[in-house]
């Protein structure tokens, strides 16, 4: 039996090997590298000395950080709940459709998903361009003229937030179909039977039962979100005026324009903790919320 024993933790260690030797090379050595090179004032290639806090230090007083930090937090509040309510509402739609009507459906919403970050971008831009856009007479009918919107401070957050749901609410429609698919039909015709409605269905039972599809969605919707960089970088740059500059686009400019590796590292390790700290509390308190 001792034998039998170490030959299956022979096999079970050979089949583990290969992705934690992975998992070690590709994330976590990256990982604490970064760590370290956030307390050091060293380039992005080559040694530097160790400066301890400094890095930290200097960022509680760059306006630039400060900024960027508050774009992602209006970032984020332009796209998590709004994103989800959406995403929710389409769901429902789509889950009182059959065969292939559903099936068209889904694949329509689901299509952009699949797209590149550059394809959506360049779709964008040419949609809302200030001469030639296709969706310039919209925007000039209910705002009485056209509007430069990757060029005007008040639009531009907006604008990409409207672009990013756009292009990534299909992951979010295929979640909450998922959820809807596991609710039991039973309860469904137990509550028609007392005589529910459509209203009370909802609030009654399918709210509740979806609930956990719905914490899941908030809080990787709170991770995407905070890590908002390509649509960012092909679609401003982070302008006008720094109004869409965010914190991912500040470690790209620190670490491969000004070659400040330590620096980046530090606005790295920040983001890091950051997100994670905002993911877990709010799993915590949407989890908390579902089981009241």
């Amino acid at each position: 039996m001792l034998t039998n024993r170490r030959k299956e933790m022979a096999v079970a260690a050979s089949l583990v090997a290969p992705f934690v030797l992975t998992f070690a090379l590709v994330f976590l050595y990256p990982a604490i590298r970064l760590v370290v090179l956030s307390f050091t004032n060293s380039p992005l290639i080559g040694a530097g000395e160790w400066v301890g806090f400094d890095n930290f230090t200097r960022l509680l007083s760059d306006k630039l950080f400060l900024t960027s930090l508050k774009n992602n937090g209006y970032f984020v509040f332009l796209t998590v709940i709004p994103t989800t309510a959406i995403a929710l509402c389409i769901a429902l739609m789509i889950n009182r459709l059959r065969g292939s009507l559903q099936a068209l459906a889904l694949a329509i919403f689901f299509l952009p998903y699949i797209l590149p970050v550059s394809v959506v971008t360049q779709i964008w831009t040419w949609m809302l361009d200030f001469q030639f856009g296709v969706l310039q007479p919209v925007i000039a009918f209910f705002f009485g003229k056209s509007v430069a919107v990757f060029k005007n401070p008040y639009w531009v957050m907006p604008t990409v937030a409207m672009v990013t749901i756009w292009w990534t609410n299909g992951f979010n429609v295929l979640l909450f179909i998922a959820g809807l698919r596991n609710i039991p039909k039973d309860y469904y015709e137990a509550a028609q039977l007392d005589g529910a409605t459509r209203t009370q269905l909802f609030r009654r039972v399918t709210w509740p039962l979806l609930w956990p599809v719905t914490a899941l969605v908030l809080t990787l919707q709170m991770i995407l979100q905070l890590k908002i960089f390509d649509q960012i970088y092909l679609l401003t740059k982070g302008g006008p005026f720094n109004s869409s500059y965010v914190m991912l686009l500040m470690v790209y400019r620190e670490a491969f324009q000004l070659n400040h590796g330590g620096y980046a590292s530090a606005i790295a390790l920040v983001l890091f903790i950051v997100i994670a700290a905002f993911s877990v509390l709010q799993y915590q308190l949407l989890r908390a919320g579902g089981r009241r």
